[in-house]
């Protein structure tokens, strides 16, 4: 006869595999399935005779943008309104190519010389807080690190790159000197083409260069150290037209030749070490030129567009592989969601959904 404690051995035991069992099916239920994107659904938002390469989201609500001919405005996400002004300066219509924001402030800054970045005024007007003129004066991107601490890059000038930096919210810009700055090369600058070569993650920012080098600081600009990078830059339309970083060590980057578009070797990079080594990947294969490449949110760093006049590509994999989900041109984009994201190009910004 079978006792009745071998009985209750078995009864536990039998417990204790159920319980296992829906622990194991609720935490597979729990882990997030990874969106594959097949098809992207374009809807235009805004249709002018502006070239659109600047666009921030400055919350959930609204993006704004800035481009050419001194345009500048905010975009509704979720009704499509479009709000528009002109900036001019005395005679002069800027041309727009970077933006940026704090929680309470909108920031543009305009290319060529006199270069002018604008915040946001007392009286709801955009005022100068920063201006620089000369022969080889040209501002490509702007970012922030938070409320108080923003960077902006220029092509070098009198040797060394053209970095400037606020502490106080964006009031006041002072620039690097080149003696705190690495040794630049005649003629390195940054492609002003879609306000996305330079990152900010925690304290740490990388810039991307036409000579496809990364200028490097991980204490907010205080120090730098150059980056070297596979990045095909034989060329003065070569180099590293856009980079993003998913975290603190993901990183990819773009590039190629916008007079070659169609050319594919030696334009994308990656690095998984915060840029202390960067990889050639995908050389060869598509996409060619992009200007624009951004990390598709709680993708864990496998989900990548890459946007330029050539078109819309996607990847899943980090960037070993790519398909081309539509060859309509744009310049730039920026994320909402892991499914949503504006775009703007020339005379026209609109919105994408990824499905």
């Amino acid at each position: 006869m079978i006792s009745p404690y071998f009985w209750g051995k078995i009864n536990t035991m039998r417990y204790i595999l159920s319980l296992l069992t829906a622990l194991i099916l609720v935490s597979c239920a729990e882990e997030p399935k990874k969106k594959l994107f097949n098809t992207v659904e374009i809807t235009p938002v805004l249709q002018d005779s502006v070239s659109i390469r600047a666009i921030t989201f400055l919350d959930g609500r609204t993006l704004a943008f800035a481009g050419s001919n001194g345009m500048y405005g905010t975009v509704d996400v979720n009704s499509g309104q479009v709000r528009s002004n002109i900036q001019t300066y005395d005679s002069f219509t800027p041309n727009f190519r970077a933006v940026g924001h704090t929680a309470t402030d909108f920031f543009m800054l305009s290319v060529e010389s006199p270069a002018l970045l604008y915040k946001t005024g007392d009286q709801g007007k955009m005022e100068v807080v920063y201006k620089e003129e000369g022969e080889s004066v040209f501002y490509d991107s702007l970012t922030f690190w938070n409320d108080f601490e923003g960077i902006a890059v220029g092509d070098t000038v009198e040797g060394c790159l053209s970095i400037i930096i606020t502490r106080d919210g964006g009031a006041s810009w002072t620039k690097i000197p080149c003696s705190d700055l690495p040794e630049g090369i005649e003629g390195e600058g940054a492609f002003a083409a879609s306000n996305s070569n330079i990152v900010v993650k925690g304290d740490k920012v990388w810039i991307g260069t036409t000579e496809g080098r990364v200028y490097f600081s991980s204490d907010k600009g205080n120090t730098w150290e150059i980056q070297e990078t596979p990045i095909i830059a034989k060329e003065p339309t070569q180099g590293i037209y856009s980079m993003d970083f998913y975290d603190e060590n993901i990183g990819f980057a773009i590039g190629g030749d916008y007079t070659r578009p169609d050319s594919s070797v030696k334009n994308k990079i990656k690095t998984i070490d915060g840029g202390k080594t960067w990889q050639l990947i995908a050389d060869g294969q598509e996409p060619g030129y992009k200007s624009c490449v951004q990390f598709v949110p709680n993708s864990e760093g496998m989900g990548l567009v890459a946007i330029g006049f050539t078109g819309i590509s996607y990847s899943a994999d980090g960037g070993e592989s790519w398909k081309q989900l539509s060859e309509e041109p744009f310049f730039t984009l920026r994320f909402l969601n892991d499914s949503t994201a504006f775009t703007a190009g020339s005379k026209r910004i609109a919105k994408l959904e990824f499905k």
